[in-house]
């Protein structure tokens, strides 16, 4: 079945917006965040206007409506992800949810001399966590390279690098280069040295679906408001025997069982880290975003995408000076091109293509080991997902040249 991408964009009310200039936006931002659909808005909305209370705290109607509503959405968000709710801990996103395998499992787990294995390729939020690790507690951090032929990783250096190691830390789909990451490898190869492993999913739950249970990692870290969600929430996926070993990362309420003057106990399971009041219109927008989502076929979409991002990237190519980061013409390629112009500064070029209407990111992508791999300080990167078309990729491609033309 083709996707109707007109009915799906109608579903998106931004898209018909114009800039201040007059241009109709063409969003191509969607790595850092994607546009949310008339259903998450609504859901949000409904949560405000008609039951707005506090969750898990209690007996009266709206707080009743409340609780259900917000534990619905883990039973929906979890199930999409091929878990259940036990395994499923609510984040303010996967920043949130990397700090806590960090501060909540690591800090316990892990002592000096310890190996946590981490790739260049790594967003800061996989990298910065695990450096505070090694001057805290002393643990030895290792980098995976990249290959700069094939823009992969390096699975050779890899298997080195597991030598010892205690935690795998790893991107699922790098959100500069756009490659997907081997992590059925990656996860049977450390957990044959007996290493744990976190796979950050932030670019590849929009891409995929991602099945937690089959998939066998022992974390897997997702933020909502790239996959249709709302900002300001996500979750961490924890397997049982994993979640046993972790200590609460913040305390307060909700988190616990009982207070005293002389000391508290927690409550247990994916409750002991969920802490202060829950973030509930957010589950409630996130729930509504993966029912949007579970109409499609998930491979389907990513085809879509990487359609869209193998032609635009192979049509820059022939565009003077214009320098590609990646390969978008992989089959596993998640949507993103970055690029560079010789002599256009990426920030200028950014400017140029807003005020055609074009939103594309622009600078490091928080992802600064990367970029000094790849000998640059930042670039240019356009990404598609599944409310995008042709028809904007032609006339993008059609106005960089145009960029290109006047001012190179």
């Amino acid at each position: 079945m083709t996707l109707d991408v007109e009915a799906i964009r109608a579903d998106f009310p931004i898209l018909e917006r114009r800039l201040p200039n007059g241009k109709r936006l063409v969003y191509f931002d969607n790595a850092a965040t994607s546009q949310k659909p008339q259903c998450v808005i609504d859901a949000m909305s409904e949560y405000y206007e008609h039951y707005n209370s506090n969750a898990h705290r209690a007996n009266h109607t709206l707080a009743d409506e409340a609780t259900t509503a917000l534990e619905g959405a883990r039973d929906r968000i979890s199930s999409y992800f091929g878990t259940s709710p036990d395994q499923m801990i609510y984040t303010s996103g996967a920043t949130e949810a990397i700090n806590l395998v960090a501060y909540g499992w690591a800090r316990e787990n892990l002592s000096e001399g310890d190996v946590v294995v981490l790739t260049e390729m790594e967003h800061h939020a996989d990298i910065v966590p695990w450096q505070q690790m090694s001057v805290d507690i002393g643990i030895e951090v290792r980098y995976v390279p990249i290959d700069l032929e094939s823009y992969t990783l390096d699975m050779d250096a890899f298997e080195v690098a597991l030598e010892g190691a205690s935690l795998v830390c790893v991107v699922h789909t790098s959100n500069v280069l756009g490659v997907r990451n081997p992590v059925e490898e990656i996860i049977e190869k450390s957990h044959a040295v007996g290493a744990r492993v976190l796979i950050d999913c932030a670019q590849g739950a929009p891409h995929e679906r991602i099945d937690f249970d089959s998939l066998g990692a022992d974390f897997v870290a997702i933020s909502a408001h790239k996959m249709a969600g709302p900002t300001g929430i996500g979750c961490i996926l924890v397997r049982r025997d994993a979640m046993e070993e972790m200590v609460p990362f913040m305390t307060g309420g909700s988190m616990i069982k009982r207070v005293t003057t002389e000391g508290s106990t927690f409550q247990e399971g994916h409750a002991m880290f969920e802490t202060g009041t829950p973030r509930i219109a957010e589950a409630i927008g996130w729930g509504a975003a993966v029912e949007w989502l579970e109409q499609f076929d998930m491979e389907e979409v990513h085809g879509h995408i990487n359609d869209i991002a193998s032609w635009t990237a192979s049509q820059m190519r022939g565009i003077p000076g214009i320098r590609i980061y990646g390969d978008p013409g992989r089959d596993d390629s998640s949507g993103a091109v970055s690029f560079l112009h010789e002599s256009i500064q990426s920030q200028d070029l950014a400017l140029l293509l807003d005020e055609g209407g074009f939103a594309v990111r622009t600078g490091h992508h928080c992802a600064q080991p990367l970029m000094d791999a790849l000998g640059v300080p930042s670039t240019n990167r356009a990404s598609f997902w599944i409310y995008n078309t042709m028809e904007e990729a032609d006339s993008f491609v059609q106005y960089l040249q145009e960029i290109v033309d006047r001012f190179a």
